[in-house]
């Protein structure tokens, strides 16, 4: 009996890529956290992973994003909403408009730190330092 020729394995398709002039939009999964991204004018898109369907914001929307303070997840919140609660775990964070916060130097390591405006001192979280943030360019900074 002559051996069979082996027939080849067949090429998998080419991954999908949207059209050029198609607009496209993301959004964060309300399931798993993934970034989605959908075709501008749905009005929901169903996740590949897992499955969940998330509704789009409607057109014109202003989204703006977090890291949550709790589990350091991607956070996305229609911009203006004052506070933001993580879907996986629950904390609530204190979501803060451009204007609404400033930045120093820590007095220690010279990290850049943002604060609260209006706050009198800030901690640095990677040394520890306190540094005053008053009106005073001379403000005296404490180690914790």
């Amino acid at each position: 009996m002559p051996p069979v020729p082996l027939a080849p394995y067949p090429t998998p398709p080419p991954p999908y890529t949207p059209p050029a002039n198609t607009a496209q939009s993301q959004l964060v999964c309300s399931g798993c956290r993934n970034l989605l991204l959908y075709p501008v004018g749905a009005t929901s898109v169903c996740c590949a992973v897992c499955n969940a369907v998330t509704a789009v914001p409607p057109p014109g929307t202003e989204m703006a994003q977090l890291v949550c303070g709790g589990c350091h997840t991607l956070l996305m919140y229609i911009r203006g909403a004052t506070s933001v609660q993580c879907s996986c775990c629950h904390t609530v964070n204190l979501a803060l408009e451009a204007n609404q916060v400033a930045h120093v130097s820590c007095g220690n390591c010279r990290m850049l730190l943002m604060y609260q405006y209006g706050a009198r001192s800030v901690k640095c979280a990677v040394c520890n330092f306190v540094t005053s943030v008053g009106m005073s360019t001379s403000a005296v900074d404490q180690k914790a």
